[in-house]
């Protein structure tokens, strides 16, 4: 009994020191890339800009030419743009939230209705983007509704790639200009 008892607790002890061990990083997932984003998409400003605090929709354009980003309101006239070399951190977003159907359904003067309308979600997806605004001198954050999420993971790629930002996960950033502190 005292043998068998051993055993278990050895190769039980075995076991755990298999899992202990360090694995390699599944990095498949980071080397998928997303299809290129197209130049130009829907989106709905947030705020977050200086002197644009109305949230509104329009249109996000890629303008290689001057190097930025665009955000065009309804009428097609340019609200402002951010330069690629300005960005520091742009990263995905998503929020569940109850859908006004399910707020609807939520009202309903009826037993479990306002159980079944919290069961109805829709997941918001956003494009944040993290700058440094060259006009004032200033840190921002700004954010962007987009429709689903191919679309802002193309997004997030593309752009990340443009302003020759560091991919880490589903995020880019600009790494600090390294010192040389002793």
């Amino acid at each position: 009994m005292k043998k068998l008892c051993l055993v278990t607790v050895t190769v039980f002890a075995l076991a755990l020191a298999g899992y202990a061990q360090p694995r390699p990083v599944d990095r498949s997932a980071a080397s998928e890339k997303a299809a290129s984003a197209p130049a130009t998409f829907e989106a709905k400003y947030e705020g977050g800009l200086f002197g644009f605090s109305k949230k509104e929709e329009g249109t996000l354009k890629f303008d290689d030419e001057n190097a930025r980003i665009v955000f065009l309101g309804k009428a097609g006239k340019e609200l402002f743009g951010i330069p690629y070399r300005s960005l520091v951190v742009i990263s995905p977003q998503s929020r569940s939230v109850t859908s006004n159907t399910g707020h609807i359904v939520g009202a309903i003067p009826v037993i479990g209705a306002g159980i079944l309308g919290g069961f109805i979600k829709e997941k918001r997806r956003y494009l944040v983007v993290q700058f440094n605004d060259p006009d004032a001198d200033a840190r921002g954050t700004t954010s962007f509704k987009l429709d689903n999420k191919e679309l802002l993971d193309s997004v997030i790629q593309t752009l990340g790639e443009k302003a020759k930002l560091t991919q880490r996960g589903d995020s880019y950033y600009r790494p600090r200009p390294k010192t040389n502190e002793i």
